[in-house]
């Protein structure tokens, strides 16, 4: 959980590694589309979540860990609210928690009953999800190639890859994985630099769904340790 909340959280969503790493190579096989078409998709993509105040989701999580060759996969719910708060609940690993008012990032992992606690303001807010949180433009964070869905496994879809204009050590790749018939990111796709790919595929997706505050705070059950920086 540690490694998550650096890699998946702290920078920046199923199916097997190979899968993932197909998706990678087929980016090395496949042509750019004209970089018009790429500005075009991505502000699409963000005149859609500028519209949007809350999002909700089902989603499917896999870590791949290149360097062992280990793959953790992992599913629940998430909310989304502007500005800046977020709530993931997982079913699998049950009981786990991350959760951000806007000013405070809570990482509870049931299994140690350990909560780990950071400020947002020093946790590098993901610029991977910040369209869904009201952050940074997309383009002002990434620049983008634009690829066609079929070359990317992706029928139905385009691809929007991006590299972070200010280099991190988080990420060196964002796989945006758009539908072509609503402009909305159905997969998010996050590389870094020893090629560890960390994957969310969103499923059922709600915007401006009414949410309730207290959905945005946690409280631990007795007992928990909380761990800070």
């Amino acid at each position: 959980m540690r490694r998550f909340l650096k890699l998946a959280l702290v920078a920046l969503v199923l199916s097997s590694a190979p899968v993932i790493t197909t998706h990678v190579f087929a980016q090395a096989a496949a042509q750019p589309l004209p970089a018009a078409k790429a500005a075009e998709v991505t502000q699409k993509v963000q005149a859609f979540y500028d519209k949007s105040t809350t999002f909700t989701s089902d989603f499917k999580q896999e870590f791949f860990v290149q360097s062992h060759n280990v793959r953790k996969t992992s599913n629940g719910t998430v909310i989304f609210a502007k500005p800046g708060k977020m709530r993931w609940d997982y079913a699998s690993p049950a009981g786990n928690v991350v959760v951000s008012d806007g000013t405070i990032l809570r990482v509870y992992e049931a299994s140690n009953k350990q909560m780990f606690e950071q400020s947002v303001d020093k946790s590098q807010y993901p610029a991977a999800l910040s369209f869904l949180v009201g952050g940074a433009k997309l383009s002002e964070v990434f620049n983008f190639d634009l690829y066609d869905g079929a070359a990317m496994n992706f029928p139905g879809g385009q691809v929007l890859v991006g590299t972070p204009k200010q280099p991190s050590p988080a990420y060196q790749k964002v796989f945006f994985y758009v539908d072509a018939q609503t402009a909305q990111v159905r997969r998010v796709l996050i590389v870094d630099g020893q090629n560890n790919r960390n994957r969310f595929d969103f499923e059922n997706p709600r915007i401006n769904l009414p949410v309730k505050p207290e959905q945005f705070t946690f409280t631990p059950p007795p007992g928990t340790q909380i761990i800070k920086p």
